[in-house]
């Protein structure tokens, strides 16, 4: 009797990143467990062949769930994460990265998996002024917010398992747009803002600037790692630098809606931080932007280079401007924007 083929288990697997990822691994004839929470939105998974795809319900948190998911198992993509930049009980982001990758490695090696890709974070790096970050600057941020401490926790338990053998490849995306994000995540958060409120946004635009990449590219860069990448090495998976003005630039041009301002400073988005983060913590919710995030990113820059993934791995990817209008055009065609706001936004979408 021929074996059938060991499956793939992709943690977070509902989430903007995993649910890509699990499409991509199918598009490519792999069989995939798909590891979600028991309570969690299912929507994201919907129409993938069932023959291929299995539910597999549980909770990094848990670890003999984890454990059961395994069975048949080879190849681990460990994208799960509680994607929040701030929360009034920081415990909420940090432990799922920290104490949930434990117990994902621990159960991987009971098991025997024979590779694990771990999904990291530009975070992890830190800010930089002009000049290009690659996978060995140092971090250089103190006391940062929730989600970095989280990112940072996390790659302390990768390197620990790293040096006790453990077969991992850690990649580190930079701000993920395109479709999908049914959350959505906080950069699709910010979109969403423009789309809905712009000219009279909440938030004026800040100094500081990102790295913009599709999110299909990064599922590709994690695929990638996993066939080409080496035991214990990281890979940036980015794509264009852009300050946070150039950024609604080209969501102006995609969209025809207004241009932005002139950006400020630190020192007026630290107010402005403060005061969204009162609000948070008196009403819920989460702020648009925290005193820490402000402190540490606005002035600053996250702007990474992908050489070493491209040169090593193969990775290739569209750009920040495609990226950016998929994002649109998938929001509107998913009714995340209301009709009044939608009837102002005028697509000049180039082929994506």
């Amino acid at each position: 009797m021929k074996q059938q083929q060991p499956y793939s288990l992709v943690t977070g697997a509902n989430g903007f990143l995993g649910a890509t990822l699990v499409r991509k691994l199918l598009e490519r004839g792999d069989r995939v467990k798909a590891f979600v929470r028991p309570e969690t939105d299912l929507s994201s998974l919907e129409g993938f062949p069932q023959d291929r795809m299995l539910l597999s319900v549980g909770n990094i948190m848990s670890e003999g769930s984890i454990y059961r998911a395994l069975t048949n198992v080879n190849r681990i993509y460990h994208t799960a994460a509680n994607f929040k930049l701030w929360d009034s009980n920081p415990e909420r982001v940090i432990g799922p990265a920290q104490v949930g990758t434990q117990h994902v490695l621990r159960a991987a090696k009971a098991r025997g998996v024979e590779k694990i890709v771990v999904t990291s974070s530009v975070a992890v790096l830190g800010t930089t002024q002009s000049e290009e970050m690659d996978e060995s600057h140092e971090f250089n941020l103190t006391d940062p917010e929730a989600y970095v401490q989280a990112k940072l926790k996390q790659a302390e338990v990768v390197t620990e398992a790293v040096e006790a053998g453990a077969p991992i490849v850690s990649v580190l995306p930079g701000t993920m747009a395109g479709p999908g994000d049914r959350k959505p995540t906080p950069n699709g958060q910010m979109l969403l803002r423009y789309l809905k409120f712009w000219p009279s946004l909440p938030f004026p635009v800040v100094d500081g600037g990102l790295n913009i990449v599709d999110v299909e590219d990064v599922a590709l860069g994690h695929i990638q790692a996993m066939e080409e990448g080496v035991v214990g090495e990281q890979y940036i998976l980015g794509c264009d630098n852009l300050t946070f003005k150039q950024i609604f630039e080209t969501l102006a041009d995609i969209t025809g809606l207004a241009e932005p301002t002139s950006p400020i400073g630190s020192g007026l988005a630290g107010l402005g931080g403060a005061l969204f983060e009162l609000g948070a913590k008196l009403r819920g919710g989460e702020p648009i932007m925290s005193r820490r995030i402000a402190r540490d990113y606005v002035g600053h820059n996250v702007w990474v280079t992908s050489d070493k993934a491209e040169a090593k791995l193969g990775y290739t990817h569209r750009s920040a401007r495609e990226a950016l209008a998929r994002s649109v055009r998938w929001f509107l065609d998913n009714g995340y924007v209301s009709e009044q706001a939608a009837s102002r936004v005028r697509l000049e979408l180039r082929p994506v």
